[in-house]
């Protein structure tokens, strides 16, 4: 098994759970790693036998334009939509952040992390 992690990815969208925050927009960032087996990318060179960044970052990217009220549900989606492409992947954890978020104070982001494991296949 391995690691690919896709981290400091940053996008401008228009998640939040005021009405106001929905219309302005703000800025969020995202961290993704997932687990696969990394055995047959690193002997073959091949890369149909590993994730594709580019399309793992695209998935990313497509949830991060689609509104939500909550970091939770969006952080869900990421990963539904991560675990339902890559059939190889494990395990997966995204971190969703909001920078600035309105909390009536100083605060730089709110987080939200979410981990999840495919089960075992039965044999």
């Amino acid at each position: 098994m391995g690691q690919i992690a896709l981290e400091g990815l940053e996008f401008f969208a228009f998640h939040g759970y005021y009405d106001e925050e929905q219309k302005i927009g703000n800025k969020y960032g995202v961290d993704l790693r997932v687990r696969t087996n990394l055995y047959r990318a690193g002997s073959t060179d091949h890369l149909s036998e590993t994730v594709n960044y580019e399309v793992l970052y695209r998935v990313v990217a497509e949830e991060m334009q689609a509104p939500a009220r909550l970091l939770e549900h969006l952080a869900h989606r990421i990963i539904d939509r991560v675990m339902h492409e890559f059939g190889h992947v494990r395990w997966a954890e995204v971190s969703v952040s909001k920078f600035n978020p309105p909390v009536g104070g100083i605060c730089q982001r709110a987080r939200v992390t979410l981990k999840r494991k495919r089960p075992q296949p039965a044999l």
